[in-house]
């Protein structure tokens, strides 16, 4: 008798493994995307941070920031700036055009949602705080929906 439910089983098992093939490609082509949009994100977010509290952001405040070289976050800034998402200019502040600050006003919603989710979960502070920095990036939509019913937002 339990031969006969073995082998059901193992179909189901291989099903599943084609599946999870299948789920695992997309998934990979799914973060793939979203890496490309982390540096822009984390950027504009901490660009919008630092005008938010009346700062000036300067590359060297970011490079802190983020324990990253001047060199580094020149490069960056000089790509978002071509991309449309940073003001720059030699020596001066930077700023955020329009589509910037739309991208920093949605990473921060993304971040304090996500933040406050692991809280409510119990999560200690610096476990939340490290930890919503990286699942903000990679959260779908309907997940970010759920944990906002979750907190009854």
């Amino acid at each position: 008798m339990a031969s006969k439910s073995i082998k059901p089983a193992a179909k189901t098992v291989k099903k599943a493994l084609s599946l999870k093939a299948i789920s695992t490609a997309e998934h990979h082509r799914v973060l793939r995307a979203q890496h490309e949009t982390e540096a822009a994100q984390d950027y504009c977010e901490a660009i919008g941070d630092l005008l938010d509290a009346g700062v000036e952001a300067r590359v060297g405040r970011i490079a802190e920031r983020f324990g990253l070289s001047h060199v580094t976050v020149s490069r960056v800034v000089r790509r978002l700036a071509t991309e449309g998402f940073v003001l720059a200019q030699p020596r001066q502040p930077l700023g955020l055009t329009a589509r910037g600050k739309s991208l920093a006003t949605e990473a921060k919603r993304r971040h304090v949602l996500v933040l406050d989710f692991l809280r409510a979960l119990g999560v200690d502070e610096r476990t939340a705080q490290f930890d919503a920095e990286g699942i903000e990036h990679h959260v779908s939509s309907p997940t970010l929906k759920a944990m906002a019913r979750f907190l009854d937002r």
